[in-house]
């Protein structure tokens, strides 16, 4: 509907500053509605003001100190050189100026390659390589499970206890920690599967994200994923926001009241603190991202009839007092789709739908 740099007629700029006021009212950002139909906050404010028309015309004939095409064209010609063809305009024009000649400034050849098509990378340097990521969506438990290893500290300084841990990125829910002496594809490999095992769940069709670690990608870890029919899932190379959700919850394991105040004294030590902080983190801890609920009661299907309740709860409150509510109660609704590294286009219409 929208699109920079498009003309747009009076009745069509009219029907988008009227469905952007409509996703404002109900609690929609400006930047992000605008976004949405390709404009910026700028441009509706002019629409919205007492000159809708754009007045600015720009110049209607050249400026006189423009450079000639005869200029421009021995513009092209040097820096296609073979002695400037690998430089970039930085360096041509102090080696010009050297030997006594000056073109144009730095900006001007920029500006002039990039009119004529000549703004490449230059050298011998490769272009750098946008890498994306899968998104990975679940609608339901065990669907997409997200895992990764962080050290644990011991009382022997430089040495330390490897937490492998496994979390089920719908639910949030932990499903399986272990701590081992050290960090290998052999005991990322057993934990699953022996996860699966306990959990009486056919892993195949599950997807398995991590990051790009030697335990993720050792030949024991793939061998035993594709044994059991589960797509592995990577973060790119060097990107830890590709794997949030463990980041997270490790974040929560090292920063909350639980954690100890002192290094492990060794690993049964810390096995017994990860099952208690295990224990704590699916049963006890309500998870903001889920609408406030705990991981298991989610995980189980048991958080429908605690939102329920608690949407309940809420309705009688705003019969009780009405003139107390502007607008519509707390959201209880459950959240169904949870997406691991969804794209930008899927984030802008995830906050549309809340919003």
């Amino acid at each position: 509907m929208g699109g920079r740099g498009r003309y747009h007629g009076p009745d069509e700029r009219a029907m988008i500053v009227a469905a952007i006021e409509t996703a404002v009212a109900t609690g929609a950002r400006y930047t992000t509605a605008c976004a949405l139909v390709g404009l910026s906050v700028r441009t509706l404010e002019r629409w919205r003001g007492a000159h809708p028309v754009d007045v600015r015309y720009g110049p209607k004939e050249a400026p006189a100190n423009r450079y000639t095409d005869a200029e421009r064209r021995a513009i092209c010609t040097t820096v296609t050189q073979r002695a400037y063809r690998d430089l970039s305009p930085h360096q041509i024009v102090p080696r010009l100026a050297d030997t006594g000649v000056y073109l144009a400034s730095e900006s001007t050849i920029y500006r002039v390659m990039r009119t004529e098509g000549l703004q490449t990378r230059r050298g011998r340097a490769k272009a750098p390589v946008v890498r994306h990521v899968a998104a990975q969506i679940a609608h339901g438990p065990n669907q997409v499970w997200s895992w990764d290893i962080t050290y644990l500290p011991t009382t022997v300084r430089g040495r330390f206890l490897y937490l492998y841990l496994i979390l089920d990125v719908w639910s949030r829910k932990i499903v399986a920690a272990h701590v081992y002496d050290t960090e290998c594809a052999t005991h990322a490999a057993t934990l699953f599967e022996r996860t699966c095992q306990r959990a009486a769940l056919d892993p195949r069709g599950l997807v398995l994200h991590a990051d790009n670690g030697g335990p993720m990608k050792g030949s024991t870890m793939v061998a035993t994923l594709e044994r059991l029919g589960v797509l592995p899932s990577f973060s790119r190379p060097r990107v830890s926001n590709d794997n949030p959700f463990s980041e997270a919850l490790f974040r929560t394991l090292k920063y909350c009241p639980l954690y100890p105040t002192r290094p492990f004294a060794d690993r049964d030590a810390a096995n017994t603190w990860v099952t208690a902080f295990e224990h704590w983190y699916n049963h006890e801890h309500q998870h903001s991202a889920i609408r406030f609920v705990t991981p298991e009661d989610r995980h189980t299907g048991r958080e429908h009839a605690i939102l329920a309740a608690r949407e309940r709860v809420y309705a009688a409150a705003r019969a009780a007092h009405p003139a107390r509510w502007r607008g519509a109660t707390r959201n209880w609704t459950p959240v169904t789709t949870v997406r691991l590294n969804p794209a930008k286009e899927d984030l802008l219409t995830q906050e549309r739908t809340a919003a």
